[in-house]
């Protein structure tokens, strides 16, 4: 595919997907429940933690911790007391289990309790080391400050171990981009949009490969870098926009 060919096929997906009739079966629906930016912030890192296999259960898995959280999640990352804390034992989303779901609270209490919470972490250290892939080290080294037990440090992909970090940047996807669309929040301004890096899996990274945008054939960290560099070619101030003519290719059958 000539490389104008294949910039009016991202354009035509980002254009047909990025809309708000994306949001409801999405995870990015859990954050858009709230309207205050802390509760998204809580509740946006919680719904991308579990972020993977069939999107129907990771949202109704997600819309589950909310109502363990009474649906006030900053409030209960500050406050939730030993005893509320133990009815988190019960919750299960596949290999995520309560007491992941108890440490992942108590390390996000760490980093609001020193930080004043998520965004302002990733903003200020962005803006210290203008380089998101070290940012990325530097927060799994940040939440994992905090006790927890190890079970739980497989849910947060580690970027020092190449790890492609797909729900990290999908995580930032929501946080960082704007525009008029309204799907994605665009609350953490102080980190440009060209910034960002593609959440690369499995599905975008076949995609990608099929494209001919990515020739790596493992989905990994360096892959991450590669399609993503491939995406700054068709928009340098924001790549991760083509997140969606990725999935969208997909649903269209864009890979036979």
């Amino acid at each position: 595919m000539e490389k104008e060919e294949l910039r009016e096929l991202l354009e035509h997906l980002h254009d047909k997907y990025n809309r708000a009739e994306f949001i409801e079966p999405d995870p990015i629906s859990i954050p858009h429940s709230f309207s205050d930016r802390h509760d998204r912030e809580i509740s946006g890192f919680l719904a991308a933690a579990i972020a993977w296999g069939n999107r129907k259960a990771i949202v109704k898995s997600a819309r589950r911790m909310m109502q363990y959280m009474d649906y006030a999640p900053a409030d209960y990352v500050r406050n939730a007391s030993a005893e509320e804390l133990r009815h988190l034992q019960t919750y299960v989303h596949r290999t995520f289990n309560g007491q992941d779901f108890t440490d992942f609270v108590l390390c996000m209490r760490h980093i609001v309790e020193r930080w004043g919470g998520i965004g302002e972490f990733f903003e200020s250290q962005y803006e210290a080391t203008q380089d998101m892939a070290q940012v990325l080290s530097l927060f799994r080294r940040e939440f994992f400050a905090a006790e927890h037990n190890p079970h739980c440090e497989k849910h947060l992909s580690s970027i020092d171990k190449g790890a492609a970090c797909k729900r990290l940047n999908m995580y930032l996807r929501w946080f960082v981009r704007r525009d008029e669309r309204g799907v994605d929040f665009g609350l953490w301004r102080r980190i440009p949009m060209s910034a960002l890096y593609l959440p690369l899996d499995v599905h975008t990274g076949n995609m990608g490969r099929a494209l001919g945008l990515l020739k790596r054939k493992q989905s990994d960290w360096k892959a991450t870098a590669e399609i993503t560099a491939a995406l700054r070619e068709f928009d340098a101030d924001d790549p991760v926009r083509y997140d969606y003519s990725l999935f969208g290719a997909g649903i269209d059958g864009y890979l036979k």
